[in-house]
C-alpha cells in the first residue's frame, strides 16, 4: 500500500515539475492570490474566464492552472482581510476578526506570516489525504452503477441544503432553480430540443461558464457598486514578519486542528473553505482559556481558519476524483473543465490516466509552496494593488467577463444571455438567495438525470432498484437522515411558538 503510494507519488511530481506545468502552475496560483487580494472578482467568476483558455492547452496544464486559481484565492483573500478588514473571498471573513486587530497593533508581518505558514501546512496534510484515500475510493466508486450515482447526487445536493448558509427553503428553490437551467437542451435519450422556447442557440444548452460568470461576476459587480469605497490599508509596508515564542506556541496547536477539521468538512458536498473557516473559528474561541481576547487579536483567531480554509480546498478535490461528484461551485466547474477535454470526473480518471491524475495531485503541493514563496515577498506589491480604485476595477471586471462570455462560442447571444443573468443574479444577491446552491443544481441536475434514466433502463422502468441495491438504499437514508436533522429543529421552533401563543 504505502509502496503503491510513494509510486504514484512518484509518478506525480515526474509530471508536475515539467517546465510547462511548472509555468502553469505558477500563473495559476499567482492569478489566484491577485483575484483574492482584489473583492470583487472571485475565484468561481475567473475560471469561467479561463475556460476557453483551457481549451487550447494540454488536459493536465488546463487542470493546474484552474486548481491553483481556486486554492491560490484562498492565500489571497487573508491579505486583504488582514491589511483592510475586507475579505477577498468569503473564506476570508473569520480571519478579518482577529487579523485587522493584529494589524493595527502592528503585527501585521506576523499576521501574514501565520496565515501563509498556516496554510501552506494546512494544503500539505490536504493534498497527502488526497493522495491517501484516492485509491481506495476509487476501488469503491468502480463499484458503483447508475442508482448509486443518482443516490450519491441526491446526497450530495440535500447535504449542499444542510450546510448552505442562511434560509433552508431558498437553497432548496436555488437548486431547483440551476436543475431546471441545466435540463434545457437536447434531450439525452430523444435528442430533440427542450425548455428552448424555439431558440436555436438555446438548443444546446447553457453553458456552464455563462451561469458562473452572470451569476458570480456581473452579478456580484452590481452588488459591489451599492457599497461605498471606503477601505483604510494600516500597514504601507509590512515588518516583523517572526512570530513570537508566545505567539508560535499558541498558533501551532490552532494551525493543527483547523488542518484536521478543514480536511473533514472540505470533502462534504456543500462545505468546503467558507464552512470550514467559520467551524475553526468557533472551534477556537470555545475551547480557549481567554475567549476575550477573540476579535481583539488574539492569533489563533488566524491560524485556526487560515488553516482550515486551505485544508478545506485541498481535501474538496477527493470527491471530485474518486467519485466524480463536485463538492462546491469551484468543483461543478472543474467538472466543465475536465469535459472540455473529454476526461469523465470519476474512478475511470485514476485507472485511465493516471499520470493526469497524480501529476494533479502532486502540482497541488508545487503550488502552495510557491504560495508561500510568492506571498510573503510580494506583499509591497499586493499593498499597492489594494490602493486601486474600485471605479477602475469593475469596468475592467466587467470587461473581462464579457469577453469571456463572448469567447465561449463566439456568440453575442451568449453574451446578451449573460448580462440578463447577471441581472437575475443581482436580484438573488438582494433577496439573500446564495447562488452557489443554484451552480451545483445546474452541473448535477443533468448528470442526475442521466444516471436515474439509465438505472430505469437497466430495471425495465422498476423505480424500486434505487432502494434494493445495498449501496444505493444506504446513501439514500444517509441523506434522508440528513433531512431529518435539519428538519427537526425547525418542527421543535414551530410546535413550541404554537404552545406559546395558545
Amino acid at each position: 500500500m504505502l509502496s503503491e503510494l510513494v509510486a504514484n507519488l512518484g509518478l506525480g511530481f515526474s509530471m508536475a515539475v515539467t517546465p510547462v506545468n511548472l509555468v502553469y502552475c505558477l500563473v495559476g496560483v499567482f492569478l489566484g492570490t491577485l483575484i483574492g487580494i482584489l473583492p470583487g472578482l472571485g475565484p468561481i467568476a475567473t475560471i469561467a474566464m479561463l475556460l476557453p483558455v483551457s481549451y487550447g492547452l494540454d488536459p493536465l496544464a488546463a487542470l493546474i492552472l484552474i486548481a491553483g486559481v481556486y486554492y491560490g484565492a484562498q492565500y489571497g483573500g487573508s491579505t486583504t482581510a488582514i491589511l483592510v478588514n475586507m475579505p477577498g473571498e468569503a473564506s476570508s471573513v473569520v480571519t478579518c476578526l482577529d487579523g485587522y486587530q493584529m494589524a493595527r497593533k502592528g503585527r501585521a508581518g506576523a499576521a501574514l506570516s501565520i496565515s501563509a505558514m498556516g496554510s501552506f501546512v494546512a494544503g500539505t496534510v490536504g493534498t497527502l489525504l488526497l493522495a491517501a484515500f484516492a485509491v481506495p475510493l476509487g476501488k469503491v466508486a468502480l463499484s458503483f452503477g447508475p442508482a448509486e450515482y443518482f443516490s450519491l447526487m441526491v446526497l450530495g445536493m440535500i447535504a449542499a441544503v444542510v450546510l448552505a448558509k442562511g434560509s433552508v427553503l431558498k437553497a432548496i428553490g436555488m437548486i431547483l432553480v440551476g436543475i431546471v437551467l441545466g435540463l434545457v437542451g437536447l434531450d439525452i435519450n430523444a435528442g430533440t430540443p427542450r425548455f428552448s422556447f424555439d431558440i436555436p442557440e438555446l438548443a444546446d444548452g447553457i453553458n456552464t461558464g455563462i451561469i458562473a460568470l452572470a451569476m458570480f461576476g456581473i452579478g456580484d459587480i452590481i452588488v459591489n457598486l451599492e457599497r461605498q469605497d471606503k477601505r483604510e490599508i494600516f500597514a504601507k509596508s509590512v515588518s516583523g514578519l517572526w512570530l513570537t515564542a508566545t505567539e508560535f506556541v499558541r498558533a501551532v496547536p490552532a494551525v493543527l486542528r483547523g488542518t484536521g477539521l478543514g480536511s473533514m468538512l472540505g470533502v462534504l458536498p456543500g462545505g468546503g473553505a467558507t464552512l470550514s473557516s467559520f467551524a475553526a473559528y468557533s472551534l477556537e474561541k470555545k475551547i480557549s482559556k481567554n475567549p476575550q481576547e477573540f476579535g481583539h487579536g488574539a492569533i489563533e483567531g488566524v491560524a485556526g481558519p487560515e488553516a482550515a480554509n486551505n485544508a478545506a480546498a485541498q481535501t474538496s478535490f477527493i470527491p471530485l476524483l474518486t467519485l466524480g461528484l463536485p463538492s462546491n461551485a469551484v468543483m461543478a466547474l472543474m467538472v466543465s473543465a475536465m469535459t472540455i477535454h473529454q476526461i469523465q470526473p470519476g474512478p475511470q480518471v485514476m485507472t485511465n490516466n493516471p499520470s493526469l491524475f497524480w501529476g494533479l495531485i502532486a502540482s497541488m503541493w508545487v503550488g502552495n509552496l510557491m504560495l508561500v514563496i510568492l506571498n510573503l515577498p510580494l506583499i509591497g506589491l499586493w499593498i499597492k494593488m489594494l490602493s486601486v480604485p474600485y471605479r477602475l476595477l469593475y469596468p475592467a471586471i466587467l470587461l473581462f467577463c464579457c469577453i469571456g462570455t463572448y469567447s465561449l462560442s463566439n456568440s453575442p447571444f451568449d453574451a446578451a444571455l449573460t448580462a440578463v443573468l447577471g441581472v437575475l443574479g443581482y436580484l438573488f444577491a438582494k433577496l439573500d438567495c446564495e447562488t452557489a446552491p443554484l451552480l451545483l443544481g445546474f452541473v448535477l441536475g443533468p448528470m442526475m438525470e442521466e444516471s436515474l434514466r439509465r438505472a430505469l433502463l437497466v430495471s425495465r422502468g422498476d423505480p424500486s432498484i434505487l432502494v434494493t441495491r445495498p449501496i444505493s438504499a444506504t446513501i439514500l437514508l444517509i441523506a434522508l437522515l440528513l433531512l431529518a436533522l435539519m428538519v427537526a429543529p425547525r418542527l421543535r421552533k414551530q410546535r413550541d411558538r404554537a404552545f406559546a401563543e395558545s
